[in-house]
């Protein structure tokens, strides 16, 4: 039988996505979970399973294309993988069951034996297995999940069908998986082969029209002339990520009155100790760069400050403050600006801050960052020191109260107050820190005590060590 394969729900309000790879070709066979597609969303780049074992029969879609949740992605025909599987069980099967085989995990291939039939109270048990507001969970499709969670219930041995979801939309999360394996897991992981086999997805209605355009960037955007009067032009699309900065961008500048004040760090003493400790902690995988150290500064200036670590409910009239500490780092990849968040940066060494940054910088840039890796920050950090500017001016990452900018430090003669009261100049190393704040929440004397006890904590980095 043929099954059409629409792109589903990929959560948090996800509507389309741009297919950057397709990585089968018509003809070809595959297994349930290879992975035949790559999307870029507004989010990340997400890795699209298959959601059958069998062979494509028709792609619908290109590189380049943008496609809508619901939009049919390929054909599979199905009938082959149902003809090879059947020979595998080793008893008659009960025509009256209604059974389907399924693909077969590694204990299935260690055991030729075929499941019982479940009794009539493991039904009811099945039955009172639900997802949250009581729905039986859907097994006919792919579980809305991204590609780390997907790697990490495949090492866990977890079917993703029997984890309840917390994400928006229903999407399985890691902390997800995680609580599924410690309130006993699968039971496919202990190696039980109880739960009837899940029936085959019924074929979607066939769907002939052609992926949709992308949507504008604006609503309202203004008429442009024709370029092409003066010369040649050329026409490049704006690729996801770089739509969904733009909107967010758009979003933050009309919404938010920003302030913006700067300040001079210096940074000599900061830079000797990062240059004397780096190599130990790239020996536990990690990269001893100035933003660990900002990120551990600005945690003591958040927990005096709460109001830099909220967000400004307008429609109630309310300032949300935030009791933990998620900060965002801005990332540059070839696709596009991309902010990671480190959560708990307050419970973190500079060791672990260190570690766990380069993992998330290195999954972003190999476009292996999951969704839910890019919620739920509280301040954003970015530095484009390594990029050559000396000072900018950043945007508030909305609903965001404040961003703290990182611009190239360089050495400047700079002077001193001796004990006996005369003055001496002499070079150090100083940094320009840039710290845009909303309006509506803050003021600038609290920009100018906010940075300076960010400045305060940079200033000894030992005891900012130690206290890690």
């Amino acid at each position: 039988m043929t099954q059409s394969f629409k792109l589903p729900d990929l959560g948090e309000g996800i509507h389309e996505g741009e297919v950057t790879a397709v990585t089968v070709s018509e003809g070809d066979r595959v297994e349930e979970g290879d992975v035949i597609l790559e999307i870029e969303t507004d989010k990340a780049a997400v890795e699209i399973p298959s959601p059958v074992t069998g062979t494509v029969v028709e792609i619908r879609v290109k590189a380049g294309d943008v496609v809508k949740v619901g939009d049919v992605l390929m054909t599979f025909d199905t009938a082959a993988a149902s003809e090879t599987e059947e020979p595998e069980a080793s008893g008659e099967r009960d025509a009256s069951s209604g059974a389907k085989p399924s693909k077969k995990s590694e204990a299935d291939e260690q055991s030729a034996e075929e499941p019982d039939k479940p009794s009539r109270e493991e039904k009811e048990d099945k039955a009172a297995d639900k997802t949250d507001e009581g729905r039986p969970r859907d097994r006919k499709g792919p579980v809305p999940a991204s590609p780390a969670t997907r790697r990490l219930a495949r090492e866990m041995e977890i079917d993703l069908h029997e984890v309840t979801p917390t994400g928006r939309g229903g999407v399985v999360t890691a902390d997800d998986v995680r609580r599924h394996a410690d309130a006993g897991g699968t039971a496919a992981r202990e190696g039980k082969k109880t739960e009837k086999a899940p029936e085959k997805p019924e074929a979607a209605p066939d769907r002939s029209e052609a992926p949709e355009q992308p949507r504008p960037l604006s609503a309202d955007a203004p008429d442009l002339p024709d370029f092409s009067r003066w010369g040649e032009v050329e026409r490049v699309p704006v690729r996801s990520i770089r739509r969904a900065t733009a909107r967010q961008m758009a979003v933050a500048w009309s919404r938010i009155p920003h302030v913006t004040t700067t300040d001079m760090v210096d940074i000599t003493d900061l830079e000797a100790f990062r240059r004397k400790h780096k190599q130990k902690i790239a020996e536990q995988d990690g990269h001893l760069s100035l933003t660990v150290f900002v990120l551990k500064a600005l945690v003591s200036a958040l927990k005096r400050f709460p109001y830099f670590n909220s967000s400004l409910d307008a429609a109630s009239g309310e300032l949300i403050l935030k009791r933990y500490y998620h900060i965002g780092v801005a990332v540059d990849t070839e696709d596009g600006l991309i902010v990671p968040v480190l959560r708990n940066v307050d419970r973190k060494s500079l060791t672990q801050i260190a570690v766990e940054l380069k993992g998330l910088v290195d999954k972003t840039r190999n476009r292996k960052i999951a969704v839910e890796e890019l919620q739920g920050g509280t301040f954003t950090v970015t530095n484009t020191g390594g990029s050559g500017g000396t000072l900018f001016v950043p945007i508030v990452n909305h609903p965001q109260a404040a961003i703290l900018g990182m611009g190239r430090a360089g050495m400047a003669p700079v002077v001193h107050t001796l004990p006996s009261g005369r003055h001496e100049i002499v070079p150090r190393l100083m940094m320009p820190i840039i710290l845009t704040m909303d309006h509506r929440i803050l003021d600038g004397g609290d920009a100018s005590r906010f940075l300076a006890t960010v400045t305060a904590a940079l200033a000894d980095p030992e005891e900012l060590f130690l206290t890690g």
